[in-house]
């Protein structure tokens, strides 16, 4: 797939991020796009920049990718719209974070983000396959993440159900290789595994699990952070809770505002990737200099010297490594 001009594309998680950046490039490349989301109003803000690029199809429709049922009603509605029996590309982009311990968990944030991230990814392959095969050329698009090679977010933070998820997808997109060569020759595939890039994951987590923003912390949840803030040395024992509260809005606002790689810099990489026909996509430096690392040593993937060695490279600095690091 050497060009977009004519295609038919879907996108999940299209309101924002990676989704929308696919979304605006795809149009101003002479696609037709639909986009799935969980927020409307991102959607149209994604749609209102997309017309300004191109003259493209824009589709939007609400769905959560972890219910089956609203992805089948997402694809009937899709080829309803669009008048057609086929499309070309689908790209498998929604997901989000959340669910980080597996002891003590919180089985229902567990549950939602591996049904967001690897669920959403499978059911949206088996709702569009059958317009996938019946195109001319047919192209799956899966986002995994770096966490799909490295379950980590540095020493002290659990992160087992996003890692666990994006290591599934990772999985599961290289079986398809095999899998459509032998049953559908003219459909390829991807898994992209992003390093940090500028989106707003950290920002729609928690509204997505529920919680509000960061302002709308339960003081419970503001005194975890509290205590994750003391122990990485900050004195922010006799602050008040909403001044803890705005510290966790700021590490979020900064993930995605002075992250190494954009979220436009991100869907250009990705669609270089797919007209290179690469199966494997990775996505920013510190996603190429993380690869190296964990393979040339993978007995000190969970150890406090890939840190060190990440840091020595130049990345893993943009956010304070006690709390948090590079998704």
């Amino acid at each position: 797939m050497k060009e977009f001009s004519g295609k038919i594309a879907v996108v999940t998680g299209g309101g924002t991020g990676m989704g929308r950046e696919l979304v605006c490039q795809l149009i101003e490349e002479g696609a037709d796009v639909a986009m799935c989301d969980v927020s409307d109003d991102n959607m149209q803000e994604t749609k209102a920049l997309a017309q300004k690029k191109g003259d493209g199809r824009v589709l939007s429709f609400l769905c959560d990718v972890s219910d089956e049922q609203a992805v089948h009603e997402f694809q009937r509605h899709v080829a309803k719209e669009f008048g057609t029996n086929h499309i070309h590309i689908l790209f498998n982009n929604a997901g989000i974070a959340g669910g980080g311990a597996f002891v003590n968990m919180v089985r229902t944030e567990w549950d939602r983000c591996f049904d967001v991230c690897f669920y959403g990814v499978f059911y949206c392959c088996d709702a569009f396959m059958p317009m996938l095969v019946a195109s001319d050329e047919g192209y799956i698009v899966n986002t995994s993440s770096v966490n799909g090679f490295w379950a980590s977010v540095g020493p002290g933070v659990s992160h087992t159900a996003y890692s666990a998820a994006k290591f599934a997808v990772k999985g599961f997109t290289e079986a398809l290789i095999t899998d459509l060569r032998v049953n559908a020759p003219h459909i390829k595939c991807s898994v992209v595994m992003p390093g940090h890039i500028g989106t707003s994951i950290a920002l729609n987590t928690s509204q997505v699990h529920g919680k509000g923003g960061a302002m709308d912390m339960s003081a419970e949840e503001v005194a975890f952070m509290r205590g994750r803030y003391s122990e990485a040395g900050m004195p922010v024992d006799n602050l008040p809770d909403d001044d803890i509260r705005k510290m966790v809005l700021q590490v979020q606002e900064d993930f995605r505002d002075k992250a190494p790689t954009s979220a436009s810099q991100a869907a250009k990489i990705i669609l270089d990737g797919v007209r290179e026909e690469r199966w494997r996509i990775l996505v920013g430096d510190d996603a190429y200099v993380l690869d190296e690392i964990v393979r040339e040593a993978p007995e000190e993937a969970y150890e406090p010297s890939l840190g060190e060695k990440m840091r020595q490279r130049g990345h893993f600095k943009l956010i304070n490594r006690d709390l948090t690091e590079e998704k």
